[in-house]
């Protein structure tokens, strides 16, 4: 029995991580679920899976979510240090960072202090502070497990091979809903048709970073720590099917590829359960239902943010971290219709070239990055407001 605690259980992956809970009940129980201002899903969740703590980030709703629980043994906290100081109950067994954005960073950070295996969904805690988490894991001896489709094929590839060199990693990628578009198109895309994925049920955040190819850009920084990679070693590939997720090629010029219909609940289940695969009903993949697979280069010259990744990537230091902040606040600025969809990744770009460049940065350093990145990124996006 696996004790979780769920960091984000209101998102659209702690939603389908409850559901895969809820199927093993020999195997798994749920003993913190934390939300930062759906209460209302909070509630239901801990009504039925039981417990022993939830934390609800947005303390305002506090009162109301102690009130619904109050006949029930589960204990309510509130705010966001709740959260960071959660993580470090005895009782769990692994922690799910499922949480959008920076706001995972801290509380990762402290479960992993506190010697919590990791199951990781949240990528901005690589993208911002890699080699500081990567440091602290093996100090503490903890496991960090990929939950995002494309590490957790590459991470099943690598099983069995250790003592193997890696060539190089591909990451596939569906190229999003406008894949092929020129930049005269993107600059009318509105948020509707933005939020609208072929083939993945997510968040709106990260539905709009998998448009601009921003998430695949976080995925290359998240690759390089979680398997050691060098920037070369990391090639992004257009594969608008979703079936093969990810690729690895090895120093004799094989490559191992992990498939499967494009199905999140399938990484998470193997992330929970690792290092045993447990059987399920979910749909199979079948061969004969498949046309082609198809794959092509990504356009960085079009789709910025992919490229500006790379650079974070090869330069090091804060530079992802400064790019993460930025990307927050502009996707919040296009979502609530203050600037175009590729208005993105020229904030995302000059904020990168405006922010303090920090090459050994400590957790503090991080912290204030991010800040002053925020800030920047905020007085750039009015003077865009104040141009168009």
């Amino acid at each position: 029995m696996k004790n979780i605690a769920i960091l984000g259980s209101t998102g659209s992956i702690g939603q389908q991580a409850l559901e895969v809970i809820e199927n093993y009940p020999e195997r798994f129980s749920v003993e913190v679920l934390t939300a930062y201002n759906s209460f209302d899903l909070l509630i239901e969740q801990a009504i039925k899976f039981h417990p022993n703590v939830v934390v609800i980030g947005n303390e305002a709703k506090y009162d109301i979510v102690r009130q619904a629980l109050k006949n029930y043994e589960t204990k309510v906290y509130a705010g966001a240090n709740a959260i960071a100081q959660v993580v470090e109950m005895g009782s769990i067994d692994l922690v799910l960072t499922a949480m959008v954005g920076y706001s995972g960073l801290i509380p990762t950070v402290n479960a992993i202090k506190a010697g919590k295996n990791i199951a990781l969904a949240n990528k901005e805690t690589l993208v911002v502070a890699g080699d500081l988490v990567n440091r602290l894991a093996i100090d503490n001896m903890v496991d960090i497990i990929p939950v995002d489709s494309e590490h957790s094929a590459i991470f099943q590839c690598l099983i069995g091979e250790s003592l193997n060199q890696v060539e190089k990693v591909f990451l596939t990628c569906s190229g999003g809903p406008f894949h092929g578009m020129d930049k005269k198109m993107l600059e009318g895309v509105k948020v509707q048709d933005a939020l609208k994925h072929p083939n993945w049920e997510m968040g709106a955040k990260i539905t709009i970073d998998s448009a601009t190819l921003m998430n695949k850009g976080f995925e290359v920084i998240e690759a390089k720590w979680l398997f050691g990679l060098t920037f070369r070693q990391i090639e992004v590939v257009v594969h608008p099917q979703s079936i093969i997720h990810s690729m690895v090629q090895f120093n004799d010029g094989s490559i191992k590829a992990q498939m499967g219909l494009p199905d999140m609940r399938l990484p998470i289940q193997y992330a929970l359960s690792f290092p045993e695969r447990i059987k399920n009903t979910f749909q199979r993949l079948n061969f004969m239902d498949l046309k082609c697979l198809t794959f092509s280069a990504p356009n960085t010259k079009i789709f910025r943010n992919l490229a500006l990744a790379y650079e974070a990537l090869q330069k090091g230091g804060n530079l992802a971290c400064i790019l993460n902040a930025s990307n927050e606040v502009a996707v919040d600025a296009f979502l609530s219709g203050n600037i175009s969809f590729t208005d993105i990744w020229v904030v995302n770009e000059q904020i990168m070239g405006k922010s303090t460049f920090i090459s050994h940065p400590s957790l503090t350093d991080y912290i204030d990055s991010d800040q002053e990145a925020r800030k920047y990124a905020s007085e750039m996006i009015r003077f865009l407001q104040f141009k168009h």
